[in-house]
């Protein structure tokens, strides 16, 4: 929340005319169905969903991904996606909302694949500038863009990408997640690569 927090300030600052509107401002919980409504419902250009990333069974594991919906082969990819969708568990009454969706279900992620390919291209576009940025400018170490059936990418019609700025399972990176300058560090590389977006987009248009 802080990071998203700190883009939204540098895209008001520094772009003016581009509206931000946040999921949630406050450490409260908003449900995976919610957060899609929200921009589906004012409409929005562009779907940017951050989070920190986890992998118990190695703590090893580092570094930065961002992903674009899309069913991948690789097998860590769909536990992400697991792992991600399955925060429906804590919603109520979430069998209905989600309409039998079953994040642990290998034919409802394929489902999600299938049916949302018409933002693709300018969501890899976004996705690439992120990460890009994050190597090159915020000296973060990347892992790529990556596709995975997310719920909250499959249910927004817009361009939509989700951001694991980082690995909360290895120490020494939830240490540096905490660091008020390295927030700052990840918020001004996704503002870089939103910005550039924004300026190729324009140019398209």
């Amino acid at each position: 929340m802080k990071i998203a927090l700190r883009l939204g300030a540098y895209i008001d600052e520094k772009i003016p005319g581009v509206e931000v509107i946040y999921t949630r401002d406050n450490d409260t919980f908003v449900e995976l169905h919610g957060r899609a409504y929200m921009a589906n419902k004012n409409g929005a250009d562009l779907f940017v969903s951050i989070h920190c990333n986890a992998f118990p069974p190695n703590p090893e594991v580092t570094g930065t991904e961002t992903y674009v919906m899309g069913l991948s082969k690789a097998g860590r990819n769909l536990e992400v996606a697991k792992q991600e969708n399955s925060v429906i568990y804590l919603e109520d009454d979430y069998e209905q909302k989600y309409q039998g969706f079953d994040p642990d279900s290998p034919e409802s992620l394929i489902l999600l694949s299938l049916e949302q390919t018409a933002f693709q291209e300018n969501s890899l576009l976004l996705a690439a500038n992120i990460e890009n940025q994050f190597k090159t400018r915020a000296g973060r170490r990347s892992r790529g863009v990556k596709m995975a059936p997310f719920w909250v990418l499959w249910d927004t019609s817009m361009p939509s990408v989700l951001v694991e700025t980082g690995y909360l399972s290895n120490k020494k990176e939830e240490r540096d997640l905490n660091d008020p300058l390295l927030q700052d560090y990840i918020a001004s590389a996704i503002f870089r690569a939103f910005r550039d977006y924004k300026e190729e987009i324009d140019k398209r248009n």
